[in-house]
């Protein structure tokens, strides 16, 4: 019997998922409407550089952005292959979308450390 990695890939996929409907239109609403409506003050430089130079947030934002590429890459795979009828192209469809969340994942793992 030959294991696969899809039961990893959906549990990224719907923790991503997740992470983006909780924290998202969260931060949509903030920083889209409430402070450009003057509602909410804009944090300053001074308050978000002491905010980053915490590493559990660092960590929080890298789980929010690998979850969210991660389930986008998913939904883009699935999706381009229903809708484009290109399934006979699966491996090379999977290669191209989970190298991009990787390549996404280090690239925020960098920037954020």
């Amino acid at each position: 019997m030959r294991r696969t990695l899809e039961p990893y890939l959906w549990l990224l996929f719907s923790g991503g998922g997740v992470v983006a409907a909780l924290l998202l239109p969260v931060l949509v609403l903030l920083f889209g409407v409430l402070m450009p409506l003057g509602v909410v003050d804009w944090p300053t430089a001074e308050h978000l550089r002491a905010l980053a130079d915490n590493v559990l947030v660092r960590l929080a934002l890298l789980a929010v952005v690998v979850l969210c590429l991660f389930h986008a890459a998913h939904r883009i795979r699935f999706t381009s292959e229903e809708l484009l009828g290109i399934a006979r192209f699966d491996l090379v469809i999977a290669v191209i979308c989970y190298g991009g969340a990787v390549v996404g994942a280090i690239t925020a793992g960098l920037i954020l450390f």
